[in-house]
């Protein structure tokens, strides 16, 4: 489509080419709108890209894309694009050869470059193709020429500059800015300046030399779950992410390492990955796979098999704690309620001793603590006297069981088993992941699979990191994401 050329834009004083010689080559300054923020389940509704020859603008193009699903109303007022605007637009399978064409061979330029990069890779990805372009931000740049600066935004160093834009908001006027925006850097700290940070930013990779150089374009920048191998293949270590990629690179960053990781990373020699649709499904699918696999840099969501809570029982006197192994009981489901879970025994009793301090129980009523007469608390006045008789029995029990309410195990609050709707990897329609008691049952395509995981719900045990993780999730869910099963008699 035929456009206005940058240097015709009132305001935008860029006026001579470029003369830093990194930037004189084959360049594409590139800015998308999309209809989210993530490249795995939103997609692209319109492409602008500007070329650039010897640091010259030789030609703009840009056009409306197709999304194949609704333009959430928040985009359509930021943007301007609405689902009547792209009603008769090419889906992006339609302008994929256009945008190829005009990218290939050149230096991909944009503002947060990896979003609008990232973006492009989803797309292209989905049709089979691998697309791949040395990438230079200038975020990144700005921060390296202008560290005395706080801020980076487009809008902002638009008014440092006194830059103006054709249509803010829209692909193509934000990336009829860069040219602009790249000469105003150039011409206020030299050209040489200039050379030496495009030269540090397209050079800067934080991955070791020891993987695969293809490996920082390949990374995804959608949620999931990444798998890190040794010599011989060995699994080193699981982790999840919202954005893969940049979650791997962070492993890799020597300001983030630290003694333990640094030692972890240099061990890699394998990056694998698994997309999910969304944060839930990274979460579910770390937890089991940490568990199935046993990775030995993995600790904390390792299987524990002293996992237990703590239930309270009657004696003749009143009640006292007890711990016991979660097996022992039907958390959740048992008419009496109990307490965790916990990792360990020693991790029950010392939130049990924390909760008690805090409230002025008595630790040796509730059997935390030995000895003859009065407790210790007793004497330095932090116990309202139950071991001497001072407190009566009862009382001190109805303030046990309201102190230990915080701790208390949540109950199933559904008749059955539910699934819980998110979006599947690569905006191929949905998952269900299926949730019964707590238990992940798994995760399914559709409504055979769901029967086939509920049939087999027996088999799946509790598990206190899925209770966590499903937990949070129940606590933001929306309704529409939410689906009920009738509920099921199972075999004991």
């Amino acid at each position: 489509m035929a456009v206005p050329r940058a240097d015709s834009i009132p305001g935008n004083a860029a006026a001579s080419a470029l003369q830093t010689l990194s930037l004189r080559g084959p360049v594409a300054c590139v800015d998308l709108e999309t209809t989210g923020g993530m490249a795995a389940q939103h997609r692209v509704i319109e492409v602008g890209i500007v070329l650039l020859e010897q640091g010259e603008i030789v030609e703009e193009w840009s056009t409306l894309v197709h999304p194949g699903i609704r333009i959430p109303s928040s985009i359509a007022s930021f943007t301007g694009i609405d689902d009547s605007m792209v009603a008769d637009a090419p889906p992006f399978a339609d302008v994929a050869q256009e945008v190829q064409r005009r990218l290939g061979g050149r230096l991909f330029v944009a503002h947060n470059a990896r979003f609008d990069y990232g973006f492009l890779r989803a797309e292209f990805r989905r049709l089979g193709v691998k697309f791949a372009a040395p990438v230079l931000c200038t975020v990144k740049l700005s921060r390296a020429l202008y560290a005395e600066h706080a801020r980076h935004n487009l809008d902002a160093l638009m008014d440092r500059f006194g830059l103006s834009c054709m249509a803010r908001h829209r692909a193509l006027g934000d990336a009829q800015v860069l040219p602009a925006l790249m000469a105003a850097m150039e011409n206020q700290r030299g050209v040489d300046v200039m050379h030496a940070a495009v030269t540090k930013a397209l050079r800067e990779t934080r991955l070791p030399s020891h993987l695969p150089p293809e490996l920082a374009d390949d990374l995804p920048e959608g949620p999931g779950v990444y798998l890190f191998r040794g010599e011989g293949g060995t699994l080193l270590y699981v982790g999840k992410s919202r954005n893969i990629r940049s979650r791997v690179f962070d492993h890799f960053a020597a300001e983030h390492r630290s003694g333990k990781e640094s030692k972890l990373t240099q061990q890699v020699r394998q990056v694998k990955w698994i997309e999910t649709g969304g944060e839930l499904g990274a979460l579910l699918l770390e937890s089991r796979l940490v568990k199935e696999l046993a990775p030995t840099g993995n600790r904390r969501l390792r299987r524990h098999e002293a996992d237990c809570v703590v239930r309270l029982c009657r004696d003749e006197q009143g009640l006292r704690p007890e711990v016991v192994p979660i097996e022992d009981v039907n958390p959740g489901f048992d008419a009496d309620p109990v307490f965790g879970p916990f990792r360990t025994e020693k991790d029950a009793w010392r939130a049990i001793e924390g909760k008690a301090r805090e409230a002025g129980l008595c630790l040796k009523t509730l059997g935390l603590e030995s000895g003859e007469g009065s407790c210790f608390a007793y004497q330095v006045k932090k116990c309202r006297g139950a071991c001497v008789g001072k407190e009566p029995r009862a009382l001190h029990d109805a303030r046990l069981q309201m102190t230990l309410l915080p701790l208390k195990f949540k109950p199933w609050p559904f008749a059955g088993a539910i699934g819980i709707r998110e979006p599947a990897p690569a905006a191929s329609g949905v998952q269900i992941h299926v949730i019964d008691r707590w238990r992940h049952l798994g995760t399914a395509r559709d409504e055979d699979e769901v029967q086939a995981l509920l049939h087999a719900a027996s088999d799946t045990a509790f598990d206190a990191d899925s209770y966590r993780i499903i937990g949070r999730a129940l606590q933001d869910l929306r309704p529409r994401d939410l689906m009920q099963f009738p509920a099921r008699r199972e075999s004991a």
